[in-house]
């Protein structure tokens, strides 16, 4: 998994350093100790900690992270995350990149922590999905978890979700769940979106184990869940927000999966300020 993040990381450095940071290196022509903090410009939840340390260790294995906080933390305005002590031209070369992790992985876990908070006492879970930026997918989720939530399969290997098109191509719910059922390891559960209950009906009958209920209003997911009556585990999707959290609080559903705790999340205003040389 390490090497997996590094290559990651590695990546996104080479997007922003192709050949090397003319603007630093015009600057600063050698070694020159300095140090930097990480400092919070809003309330949030703080996460990806490791992964902006890992940023700078990987221009210089000889940099040092002062940590302040923990992952899942709440941060204040004006809070000091975090201190960079090192070689100054790669605390400059690496805080661009660094932020964009921790900016966006801290976004995201500060709105599902909103998301959870307003579930708290329901026992319904929040998930995430496969809404996620390319190549972003490990840290976003993570951030998902950090922030109180759960994750949905990681990718199309790690689970049976037979949704609207994959129903079409099999000729309907009866056919696409004997189809799974037949094609994959009994381990797998295997789960169906459904549009509306006579779809709730044909799930049901074809002993799905997880019935996604789309994009439903909450009279109709109510509906759905009492008909179910604990035959299957349900989940909702489509049109979850801060508002709608209440109404569908009282539907008896399991799960909500909302694409927008990785793809509508605002980042967290982070920065790194006050550089100063140390020798």
């Amino acid at each position: 998994m390490q090497d997996n993040i590094d290559r990651l990381i590695i990546s996104a450095l080479r997007e922003d350093i192709s050949h090397e940071d003319i603007t630093t290196n015009a600057v600063i022509k050698e070694y020159s100790k300095g140090r930097a903090k990480l400092i919070c410009k809003e309330d949030g939840v703080i996460a990806g900690l490791k992964v902006f340390e890992r940023v700078f260790l990987l221009l210089d294995d000889k940099i040092k992270i002062d940590h302040y906080f923990h992952d899942g933390d709440t941060v204040k305005k004006n809070d000091t995350a975090a201190l960079v002590e090192g070689d100054i031209r790669a605390i400059l070369s690496g805080e661009r990149t660094a932020l964009n992790f921790i900016q966006r992985m801290s976004g995201i876990a500060t709105h599902t922590r909103k998301i959870v908070k307003l579930l708290e006492g329901s026992g319904i879970k929040l998930l995430d999905t496969r809404k996620t930026t390319p190549n972003n997918r490990v840290f976003e989720k993570y951030a998902v978890r950090v922030g109180g939530g759960h994750n949905h399969r990681f990718n199309l290997s790690g689970g049976i979700m037979l949704k609207d098109n994959h129903i079409s191509a099999a000729g309907g719910v009866k056919q696409a769940v004997a189809l799974a059922r037949e094609y994959a390891p009994f381990v797998h559960k295997i789960e169906v979106e459904v549009e509306d209950l006579e779809m709730v009906k044909e799930a049901v009958e074809a002993k799905a184990d997880i019935i996604m209920l789309d994009n439903m209003n909450a009279e109709e997911m109510k509906k759905a869940v009492e008909f179910i009556a604990g035959r299957a585990e349900t989940e909702c999707s489509g049109n979850v927000t801060i508002e709608s959290i209440p109404m569908i609080r009282e539907t008896g559903i399991d799960y909500i999966s909302s694409g927008a705790i990785t793809y509508n999340s605002s980042i967290l205003d982070l920065s790194l300020k006050e550089l100063e040389r140390i020798n």
